[in-house]
């Protein structure tokens, strides 16, 4: 006799165009136990990314059990298994989870307590739920791959490669904090209100050669870029830009360019460039030593947001969580076009 309590979930057994209502769709499956530093959280709300759309695309599959997506969330601690340290039931949390693990689309989910922070208090959980991948993207590529430090820039730019989207809302606000001019690149009306509304210094358009319009704002190259966008299409105005010695970060693998091609890293040799990759995933993936980090940067960013030096990026809510709101929001993300963050809140 199954003496599981049931939950709410969205899912898919096989992947379908975003068009199809079987590409998402209504579940119940089983409450988890949380064991080791597993926390069970009583999800409140989740926000969408690009890494729900690479996943349900990536899987052509067709599986008994379903592919749960959802890599961002905001929620209550409701049991914590029996080797956790940081975290008790009733505490405010918020996460991006693991993408070697079920995802957060689900009433209740299990996540390893390392790579949770405490939700920032002035914030709602929707709000909180916009905000950790792009989050732990934008800081990781930041400090840690790009090595840019906290302070003492004032004399160093920053070049961010699709500024309007989820992790440019936050690279763009983290690298100003950091005392770096900021030059942002959006292509259409509304996405350059939305990165000036950021306070980034300067806006190109990444669709026309970068260099002649840096030369307008009297920039003749940058210290550092940070690429969220095609990484192969950018490649040769990056390689023209980046100053000698610079150094570029990049999140989109080039198996996922749209531009045709490789990537032509000899373009990067006569500088001594260093070109470095950022995935958000590889701690929790990999345990690696440090996973810890990503608590620790969560709890930084939610002081960050209580002292009022960051905002959230979120841009769009949806209610309540259920299959056909989820297929709207990875709909609109599918087009490119979104800006900030769509959030989805109670099941």
């Amino acid at each position: 006799m199954n003496t599981h309590q049931k939950m709410k979930a969205v899912g898919a057994y096989r992947y379908l165009p975003i068009s199809n209502p079987e590409s998402l769709i209504d579940l119940h499956l089983d409450k988890p136990e949380p064991t080791g530093r597993d926390l069970l959280v009583n999800v409140k709300a989740i926000s969408v990314n690009p890494a729900d759309v690479g996943v349900r695309e990536k899987h052509n599959y067709e599986a008994e059990s379903p592919k749960i997506l959802g890599w961002d969330a905001a929620g209550i601690v409701e049991q914590v298994g029996p080797d956790c340290q940081l975290f008790k039931p009733g505490d405010k949390i918020y996460y991006a989870g693991s993408v070697s693990r079920p995802g957060s689309n689900s009433e209740f989910h299990l996540v390893d307590e390392r790579i949770v922070g405490n939700m920032p208090k002035s914030l709602d959980f929707a709000a909180a739920a916009a905000l950790p991948l792009t989050s732990i993207t934008a800081w990781e590529g930041l400090f840690d791959r790009l090595g840019i430090s906290l302070n003492a820039n004032e004399n160093k730019n920053i070049l961010i490669i699709g500024a309007a989207g989820g992790v440019g809302s936050i690279a763009i606000q983290l690298a100003k904090l950091a005392g770096l001019t900021v030059i942002g690149t959006a292509s259409r009306p509304e996405s350059t209100q939305w990165v000036k509304s950021l306070s980034a210094d300067f806006i190109i358009n990444h669709n026309n050669p970068f260099q002649p319009q840096l030369k307008e704002f009297g920039i003749d190259t940058v210290d550092y870029i940070f690429c969220l966008n095609d990484t192969v299409q950018h490649l040769a105005n990056m390689a023209e830009v980046i100053t000698p010695q610079g150094i570029i970060c990049c999140i989109v693998p080039a198996d996922k360019a749209t531009w045709a091609g490789s990537l032509k890293m000899d373009l990067l040799f006569s500088k001594s460039v260093t070109f470095v990759w950022e995935f958000m995933f590889t701690r929790s993936m990999f345990h690696t030593k440090d996973m810890i980090k990503q608590h620790e940067l969560l709890n930084d960013l939610a002081d960050l947001i209580d002292d009022g030096k960051l905002k959230t990026t979120l841009n769009e809510r949806l209610e309540p969580i259920n299959a056909a709101n989820l297929r709207l929001a990875h709909e609109k993300l599918e087009t490119g076009r979104s800006i900030g963050k769509i959030v989805l809140e109670n099941f």
